[in-house]
């Protein structure tokens, strides 16, 4: 019989594998989309605007279904391991605050204004405007994989309650 950790682990593992296939997909096709719109913008074709847009869709759904597979996961931490999160929140916690806030200004704002920008921004606009997706994506991640590190790193046991950074 499973008891509650292993059924919470059991939970986190399947939402963490879910999430996982959208998101290599969002940080590569994020790169491809800007590579892509750079080639329209500096040769004019109109081929690679129409590439642009089609895989642009694409992005987009596969970004809304890691957003949302993403904030489930960030979820858990505060229902299934929240003893956890209260005894690591202030070292764990600042990293997914930063995280959160790139993803949810710098990139929504910027993957919005790549949907909508097309007829409202001029080329070399719109091809910035990608880029920033494309580094906003990617940042996001970096701060998710300063997290997942700090987790991962050995270090010494301590004596008190809470955890504080020791050395960096």
């Amino acid at each position: 019989m499973l008891d509650i950790v292993e059924l919470s682990r059991l939970q986190f593992a399947l939402t963490a594998m879910y999430h996982f296939l959208f998101v290599p997909l969002t940080l590569g096709m994020a790169f491809l989309l800007a590579i892509m719109e750079t080639v329209y913008v500096l040769s004019g074709k109109q081929i690679y605007k129409d590439m642009t847009k089609f895989w642009g869709k694409l992005f987009g759904i596969n970004f809304a279904l890691g957003v949302a597979t993403g904030l489930t996961m960030e979820f858990q931490f505060g229902t299934n391991w929240s003893y956890y999160s209260h005894y690591v929140g202030d070292i764990f916690g600042a990293p997914l605050a930063i995280e959160g806030l790139m993803a949810f200004f710098l990139e929504s704002t910027f993957v919005g204004l790549f949907f909508f920008g097309w007829d409202r921004l001029g080329k070399v606009q719109h091809m910035c405007v990608t880029w920033l997706v494309a580094l906003g994506s990617n940042l996001s991640a970096l701060w998710i994989l300063v997290a997942n590190g700090w987790m991962q790193t050995q270090s010494r046991p301590i004596s008190t309650l809470k955890l504080c950074v020791w050395r960096w």
